[in-house]
């Protein structure tokens, strides 16, 4: 399979074979309903629905579905689950990429989406954000038209990209984004990716509600 559609099948295959999975509890998060400051729109101009995601779990903390070296506010509905891929397996190489390894899966299936919030770490402490971002979309063979900004993840200093990746499969380039901040124990990359352009744009409140509620834990 080549590299590329096997990303596209990565949530399935890793759900499946990889996953140290928790289902979602009432700990995460006791605010469903409020809604967020958030308009849908991403900061370098790629609009999403117009209409803000309501806030659901909060993701990162103790008790939390997924441990991470960061906090933030997941959609309602959204379903988190622990990632765990094993060094040297076969199905590592769809958990990794660049310098970052997939932690967390958020499934918007329950939301209505097809599509994933992806969370990726990496264990060089502090480390460079917009390094782990180019490492990140370099290892994708079909990224192209890579655009960076440096933007905040809360009140956190962060780097964001948009980029577009063809997908054989879809016939056509489909739009991606991520945004990566430095922490203690290494960066940590979000990502949202989407079956196509109508399901990433759907999808886009949600992760900018993630990126504007995001704290270090």
């Amino acid at each position: 399979m080549r590299r590329g559609a096997g990303r596209a099948l990565a949530g399935v295959v890793l759900a499946a074979a990889v996953l140290a999975g928790c289902s979602s509890s009432a700990d995460e998060g006791d605010d469903a309903g409020a809604r967020t400051s958030s308009d849908g729109t991403a900061k370098n101009g790629d609009r999403g629905t117009g209409r803000p995601a309501v806030k659901g779990l909060t993701l990162g903390g103790p008790g939390s579905s997924c441990a991470l070296p960061v906090t933030f506010d997941l959609a309602k509905d959204w379903k988190p689950q622990a990632v765990e891929v094993e060094p040297g397996s076969d199905l590592a190489e769809l958990g990794e990429q660049g310098t970052v390894t997939l932690v967390c899966e958020i499934d918007a299936k329950p939301a209505g989406n097809l599509g994933y919030l992806r969370v990726w770490a990496g264990k060089e402490a502090g480390g460079d954000p917009r390094a782990a971002l180019e490492a990140f979309v370099a290892d994708e063979p079909n990224a192209a038209k890579a655009a960076y900004t440096k933007t905040e993840a809360g009140s956190v200093a962060a780097v964001e990209v948009a980029y577009t990746v063809d997908d054989d499969l879809l016939g056509g380039a489909k739009p991606e984004r991520a945004f990566a901040v430095a922490t203690p124990e290494g960066p940590v990359v979000v990502h949202l990716g989407g079956m196509d352009e109508e399901e990433h744009r759907q999808m886009l409140p949600a992760y900018e509600l993630a990126r504007e509620t995001l704290k270090l834990g």
